[in-house]
């Protein structure tokens, strides 16, 4: 129950103040536990990053999944790939992941969650295989390349409205260059 509230701190830090604002001190605050009792919990900042990841990575890409099983086309699965990824951006899961470096992470963790990564895109090899692609794992390598820079130009607050870009997004995945 205290690792739920601690998580559930986390979060909230990490998407209010991004890095910065994840400290044991205020983790204790939020839960209103005794500082060294975080310590009994997590060892460090990374190791909170690792655990909300290994928590919100599933439920994140349950949400990638379910969006796309109810797509009929494999176009239709494409799309749902690429949007339901960018509507989940403003999801404070996805913030308080994203606000901590990778950097922080051990090389253990980094490998984990580029393993889930991968699991995310294994989702979409068989609708661009559908799509006729030759290579369909690098395609959907490719297109998460592009799911990735939409992710980042939401997150900057760019000057694009967030469905705009969506929308270039799913135009790029379905269209290429040529719009």
């Amino acid at each position: 129950m205290q690792r739920a509230a601690l998580l559930d701190a986390a979060r909230s830090l990490l998407s209010e103040g991004g890095t910065e604002a994840l400290t044991f001190p205020a983790l204790a605050q939020r839960t209103g536990l005794a500082r060294s009792s975080v310590y009994e919990y997590f060892r460090s900042r990374a190791a909170v990053v690792e655990e909300l990841c290994a928590v919100d990575f599933p439920v994140w890409a349950a949400e990638v999944e379910s969006a796309m099983q109810a797509a009929a086309t494999p176009e239709g699965k494409v799309e749902a790939y690429v949007r339901r990824q960018l509507a989940l951006v403003g999801d404070r899961r996805h913030r308080a992941v994203v606000a901590i470096s990778a950097g922080e992470l051990d090389a253990g963790a980094r490998e984990r969650i580029r393993a889930a990564h991968g699991g995310l895109i294994s989702m979409v090899v068989e609708a661009l295989g559908d799509l006729g692609h030759v290579q369909p794992r690098l395609a959907a390598m490719l297109l998460q390349g592009v799911v990735d820079a939409g992710v980042r130009r939401i997150e900057i607050g760019a000057a694009e409205d967030p469905e705009q870009i969506a929308e270039a997004a799913v135009s790029m995945a379905l269209n290429g260059v040529r719009g």
